[in-house]
C-alpha cells in the first residue's frame, strides 16, 4: 500500500511521514484492496482556532469505491489519530454492508434502508461534528470557505447510492438514478432514516 503525504502551510518531516505510513498500514486488515492512501495535512491560519489548528484528510483509493475521512485537532498527531479511527470505522461498516449485499437479493428502497439500519455500526458519539452544506464548509467562527468539486457520475440504484454515501462518511450523496435517469440526492434524517430528493428535468409548460 502506497502512502502519499502532502502538507499545506505546514512542514512535514520525514519522521512524521514514516509515522503516518506505520499508522495507516493497520487499515489493510479492514480492506485488503487498498492501493494508495493520500494524506493531506493543512495548518489553520486563524489563531482563534487553536483547538482545530491542524486538519488531516485521508483518501483511500482501492479496487472498490473511494473512502474518505477527515478530522481537525490541536496538532497533527491528534488529528491523524481521529481521522484514522473514522476511516477504520467506515471500512468496518462497508465490510458489514458487503456481507448484507452478498447474502440477500436486492430489494426496493425501503428494504435497503432496513438492511442498512441492521448492518451499520453507528459511532456518532465519538465522531467530530462537521458543519457542511454541499461544498460549503464553515470552520468555527472563521471565514466562509467554499470548496468546488466535480466528480464523474455513473447512473446507479438507490441501494448503491446509500452504500457510496456511507463510504465517504457524508450525510448526503448526489447521484443519477439508474431507472429514472434523474439527478437525485439521498440524505440522512434523524436516527437511521433516509430521504430522497429527485429533480424533474422535463420542459416546464
Amino acid at each position: 500500500m502506497e502512502v502519499v503525504v502532502t502538507g499545506r502551510h505546514i512542514e512535514v518531516s520525514d519522521r512524521f511521514r514514516s509515522h503516518v505510513s506505520e499508522k495507516l498500514s493497520k487499515l489493510e486488515k479492514h480492506d485488503h484492496r487498498i492501493i494508495r492512501v493520500n494524506v493531506e495535512i493543512e495548518q489553520e491560519r486563524n489563531p482563534r482556532q487553536a483547538d482545530r489548528a491542524v486538519r488531516v484528510q485521508l483518501t483511500a483509493l482501492s479496487r472498490g469505491p473511494v473512502i474518505r475521512a477527515e478530522a481537525a485537532a490541536a496538532d497533527k498527531m491528534a488529528a491523524l489519530d481521529i481521522a484514522l479511527d473514522k476511516m477504520a470505522a467506515q471500512m468496518r461498516r462497508a465490510a458489514d454492508r458487503r456481507r448484507v449485499r452478498s447474502s440477500r437479493m436486492r430489494g426496493n428502497g425501503a428494504a435497503v434502508a432496513a438492511e442498512l439500519e441492521a448492518a451499520l455500526v453507528v459511532e456518532q458519539a465519538d465522531e467530530e461534528v462537521e458543519h457542511r452544506v454541499g461544498p460549503i464548509t464553515v470552520t468555527g467562527e472563521g471565514p466562509l470557505l467554499v470548496r468546488e468539486k466535480t466528480h464523474h457520475a455513473a447512473p446507479m440504484t438507490l441501494d448503491q447510492a446509500l452504500y457510496e454515501m456511507e463510504l465517504v462518511g457524508h450525510d448526503f450523496y448526489l447521484f443519477v438514478d439508474k431507472e429514472s435517469e434523474r439527478p437525485c440526492v439521498v440524505y440522512r434524517r434523524r436516527g437511521y432514516d433516509y430521504g430522497v430528493i429527485s429533480l424533474d428535468l422535463g420542459d416546464a409548460e
